[in-house]
């Protein structure tokens, strides 16, 4: 393994999926904007769209996840070009 290419800065983050609202604590070197407190420790929080708990892959469940309206979005954007 090389030397001196990793990261010396890890630290505990809680990572929250916001769809379901489930958080994890992990290691992580990510700079986090806002904390949160968990069973009485400040953490830096990274929000995430989606995770293993929310996933159609692992949940076995098959749901839509289009939280930032991404097909609306190109849709308006771009539309129906042929009509023109």
């Amino acid at each position: 393994m090389k030397k001196d290419i990793h990261p010396e800065s890890y630290r505990p983050v809680v990572f929250k999926d916001m769809s379901n609202e489930d958080i994890f604590i992990t290691r992580s070197t990510m700079q986090a904007k806002e904390t949160i407190m968990v069973d009485g420790v400040e953490y830096p929080l990274i929000k995430v769209e989606i995770s293993n708990t929310s996933h159609p892959f692992f949940t076995g469940k098959a749901k839509l996840v289009d939280t930032a309206g991404r097909v609306d979005k190109f849709m308006s954007r771009y539309g129906d070009r042929k009509r023109k």
